[in-house]
């Protein structure tokens, strides 16, 4: 699998549980949102204007997505609602490998730029430097319609969160359906 094939496989509406792990305080807390994934072209004027943002050539880019949220997290019951925009720029050597620009990082709520990776195995791997932390997180696919996610947010030299995330689809999209008859044909 290829980032463009992960990022369209990614489109549609999920149903996301997180149980994140605080290690300072020793506490987890668990969290829910709805999330709407839309997958957008390397063409497209958001993903060309995020480019732009960052000084790079629009016509690196291969893909784009935006990514909307709406959750609440256990200890503040507080409504986490936004929306960011995604762009893939693949390394010239290696295009299974490159930037992830981000119109607002998960992290801190700013600007950034961080890295992926495309495993052999069809997980995603992105990582991330902010400011005063940094982040690693890993997302693949157990099936067309459950997606997994890990991570570990360093802060001040130490880790200080490990997250575990799974999202279920709500509802079928079309590259979903398409990945399942793949995936039953070849079991077959």
């Amino acid at each position: 699998m290829n980032i463009e094939e992960f990022f369209e496989l990614s489109a549609g509406k999920w149903f996301s549980h997180r149980t994140s792990h605080h290690l300072a305080f020793k506490q987890s807390e668990d969290g829910k949102s709805e999330l709407v994934v839309e997958s957008l072209p390397a063409d497209h004027p958001e993903v060309i204007k995020l480019c732009e943002q960052y000084e790079i050539d629009p016509g690196t880019a291969s893909c784009g997505a935006r990514v909307t949220w709406n959750g609440t997290m256990e200890w503040d019951e507080e409504k986490h609602t936004g929306s960011t925009v995604l762009a893939t720029i693949p390394d010239a050597n290696n295009p299974h490998e490159g930037k992830l620009l981000r119109e607002m990082g998960y992290a801190e709520k700013a600007p950034v730029a961080g890295s992926y990776k495309m495993g052999s195995d069809g997980a995603l791997t992105l990582i991330t430097e902010y400011e005063t932390m940094s982040s690693e997180e890993r997302l693949w696919f157990a099936s067309p319609n459950l997606r997994m996610r890990v991570s570990v947010l360093k802060r001040f030299g130490g880790f200080s969160m490990a997250s575990f995330t799974s999202e279920i689809r709500m509802g079928v999209t079309s590259a979903a359906a398409k990945a399942s008859e793949t995936a039953d044909s070849t079991s077959s």
